[in-house]
């Protein structure tokens, strides 16, 4: 038997998703610090550029995290 409430949830999540992915469309610009911040890596020679944002990374992490948190709390 199909259980539409994991069903209900799976789709709100799926839509919270595709309306923070928005959200970054349109205000990405906005953010410029987002990506260089502190603890980012970035390296650039004459012909290779290395990237790697691992503050960014990781307070995203703490974000999704606390976010996956707060949907889990019944």
């Amino acid at each position: 038997m199909l259980n539409l409430t994991h069903l209900g949830k799976s789709l709100i999540l799926f839509g919270i998703l595709i309306i923070a992915v928005g959200a970054v469309f349109m205000f990405g610009g906005k953010l410029s610090w987002f990506g260089r911040l502190p603890g980012d890596i970035y390296i650039q020679k004459k012909n290779f550029t290395l990237f790697f944002p691992v503050t960014t990374s990781i307070i995203l992490s703490i974000l999704i995290s606390l976010a996956m948190i707060l949907l889990r709390r019944r």
